[in-house]
């Protein structure tokens, strides 16, 4: 079973480049990019994002579908970085229920049980803010929110990152 961990923080926190400095020190690296560059802003916050990695490493795009990505990676490769939960979640609200997701997430987690080496999941903790004023970004709280629980069920770290600064809570 792949050893998880969760790393969870706000917008612009460092998550991603944690991540990727834990990475770096275990070996071969798949990136599994859950962001899909729908307008010019994200075109260039993806592009930074892959020019921040080492060429060696495999980039995955999936958007929609982790667990056939998941199951498409090699036996030889050491980690497994989801970058991030929190967009992956936002690609499935429209067009699945909250109780579809959750079973996605779930489906997520059991196939990692086959993969034997490290994933470290990358997610937003939204639930600190006001509550919003709208149904559907209730919603998405409420289902990221969920979401985050699961993963931090079942991983053996997890750390909040805030201004760049790590802090373990589990583990």
């Amino acid at each position: 079973m792949s050893e998880l961990t969760l790393i969870l923080g706000g917008v612009r926190a460092g998550k991603s480049n944690f991540a990727e400095k834990v990475a770096r020190e275990e070996g071969r690296v798949v990136y599994i990019a859950t962001a899909e560059a729908l307008d010019e802003e994200m075109r260039e916050r993806i592009e930074n994002h892959k020019k921040r990695r080492p060429s060696c490493w495999k980039t995955i795009e999936s958007p929609n579908n982790l667990t056939e990505s998941i199951r498409q990676i090699d036996s030889d490769v050491d980690v497994i970085i989801i970058d991030c939960l929190t967009v992956y979640i936002s690609n499935l609200l429209t067009k699945f229920s909250e109780e579809e997701i959750l079973k996605n997430i779930s489906e997520v987690l059991n196939v990692l049980n086959d993969f034997d080496g490290k994933t470290i999941f990358v997610s937003n903790e939204v639930g600190t803010g006001i509550v919003p004023d709208n149904k559907m970004a209730r919603d998405y709280r409420d289902v990221l929110g969920k979401t985050n629980q699961m993963v931090a069920e079942a991983a053996k770290d997890v750390h909040l990152m805030v201004a760049g600064i790590p802090i373990r809570i589990k583990g």
